[in-house]
């Protein structure tokens, strides 16, 4: 009976220290950083410019990645199905 006791407190614990780490990291995080974990996973509008000219743009199938180590982004367009690599003046939009 006391064991089912001491289990029930350590249960009560972790689930309070839980809640905790999920409320600081809601109001930890600023609201960009909230918008980029909301809109994982869903489509994006890509756009390159060259000379502030707008010249090409891509719908991807979901989340555009960065490159490691290179300021260029990769993702799948949804048109076509291909993996799409840009380097440039890029702006990236969710839908």
């Amino acid at each position: 009976m006391k064991r089912n006791k001491e289990i029930e407190s350590l249960l009560s614990i972790i689930a309070v220290i839980s809640i905790m780490a999920c409320i600081s990291f809601c109001i930890g995080c600023t609201s960009a950083t909230r918008q980029k974990i909301a809109s994982f996973g869903e489509q994006h509008t890509v756009e390159m410019y060259s000379g502030g000219i707008k010249v090409r743009e891509w719908t991807s199938t979901g989340y555009v990645r960065s490159e490691e180590s290179s300021d260029g982004y990769f993702f799948t367009d949804k048109e076509t199905g291909k993996l799409v690599k840009v380097i440039g003046d890029i702006v990236i939009s969710a839908k």
